[in-house]
Order: structure tokens, then sequence, then C-alpha cells
């Protein structure tokens, strides 16, 4: 026999009290009502067609393709659809609010740092022994043996052993500081000498460096990045009384 389970709005309180997930949803709501007072205060306004495509963004975001599929997806998050809208509402105004406020600033912030934005293609191998990185950095050297070699005899991990040790390509972030140094200093293709870390030993063949271009989604990752650092900001500004 199938048991019924009847939860109220304070059973759901109590859980979300008991699992300490009070302040992450109130930085939601407060970041929420911080979006919707500057949208307001710009003067930014939302057309119907504008709202009805910002739903359809989320439908194809989460598959919803039949109409069926989409009242599913609402009954299961206890949503009407009224706060469906609300949902496309504030995503939308959010997009809108951060074109206004950074569109601008996009091109400068971007030009400023665009070092960061730098590219490489690099496949890397990691050794617990110095005396052996620099003998296989010698033998590459040497063209005694490739570097898909000895990835295949040193690499542990099958999957990245299967891929020669490559890494995709990867900002300057994405690096450890000390090796960023030498992957975008190098003149690909070309294989580095072997760095010491706490890590292990590297050895990094640099196939390829890409040259930043603000091509549009990189102006989106610049502009989302902008416009989070803007919310985090305002976020530290607001005094916020909560009455549970």
């Amino acid at each position: 026999m199938t048991k019924l389970f009847i939860f109220s709005e304070l059973d759901i309180i109590q859980q979300i009290k008991l699992f300490c997930q009070i302040p992450d949803i109130i930085e939601a709501i407060a970041t929420r009502k911080i979006i919707t007072d500057a949208a307001d205060k710009a003067g930014i306004i939302i057309e119907k067609a504008e709202l009805q495509q910002a739903v359809d963004n989320i439908r194809l975001t989460k598959k919803l393709v039949k109409a069926e599929d989409t009242w599913l997806w609402l009954q299961e998050n206890y949503l009407s659809l009224d706060e469906f809208k609300e949902l496309a509402k504030i995503n939308l105004l959010s997009e809108k609010l951060a074109n206004y406020l950074f569109a601008k600033q996009v091109e400068p912030f971007f030009f400023e740092h665009q070092l960061d934005y730098a590219a490489s293609a690099t496949y890397e191998v990691i050794l617990d022994d110095e005396d052996l990185a620099w003998k296989l950095f010698y033998a590459l050297q040497e063209n005694k043996i490739s570097f898909q070699e000895i990835a295949r005899q040193y690499i542990q991990d099958p999957e990245l052993r299967r891929v020669n040790g490559y890494c995709g390509i990867q900002y300057r972030s994405n690096f450890r500081p000390e090796i960023a140094t030498y992957v975008f200093a190098a003149h690909p293709p070309q294989v580095l000498k072997p760095m010491v870390t706490q890590k292990g030993i590297y050895l990094i063949w640099v196939e390829e460096i890409i040259q930043p271009q603000l091509n549009e989604p990189l102006r989106c990752k610049i502009l989302g990045n902008l416009f989070s650092a803007w919310l985090k900001q305002q976020l530290e500004e607001v005094k916020i009384l909560v009455q549970i």
C-alpha cells in the first residue's frame, strides 16, 4: 500500500533551515531584489514578445519540446505558469541590466586583460622522477622518442593516456602560475624543459598558442563576469533583515 505524505510550507522551511540552506536562499532573494530595483531605476522594460522568447529559451534549455513536457516540469518543480513567466522575466531583466551597465565596458576590459584570454593547446605528462624527466626531455630534443610514446608509457590514467596527455584548450588562469609563464612564452610546437612543482615534474608539449579574439562567446563571458562582480558588490552593501 502506497503511503501518502502531506508537507506544508512550514515543513519545507524547517527542512531548509535544518540543512543550513537559508543563507543561500536569502542571498538569491536579495540578488533578485537588487536586479529588479536596478532595472526599474534604469527604466528597463520588457515587451511581451521578449518575455515569450525568454520563456521559449528556458524550455529549449530544459529540453521541454512538447507542451505536456512543460506542464510536467512545472508540476515537478511546483511552479505555476505565472511563476514560470516570472522566472523568465528575471532572467531577461538580468540580461538587459548587464548590457545596460557593462556593454560599453566589455571591449576596454578585454584589451586591458588581453593576456588573460590567450589560450593554448597542450599535452602533459607528470612524473615523479626529475632525472627521468630530464632524460626524456633530451631524448625528445634528439628525436629518439616522441611525446606520444612518453605519454603512453608514463601516464597512469587510462583516459588521459588514450589522448596522449592532451589537456585541451586552456586559458592562462587554468595553469599553475609558475607553469603559465613558460607555456605562454613558448614558440609552438615546443616541448618545455621539465618543471618541478609540488604535484610532480611536468613535461609539457605546447602544440599551439591561440591569440585572443573578442568573439561573441568571449564577449558574453566578460559581460557575465562584470555583472557578477557588480552583484557581489551590491550584496556587500545591502543590509538584510530576515523574519521567519
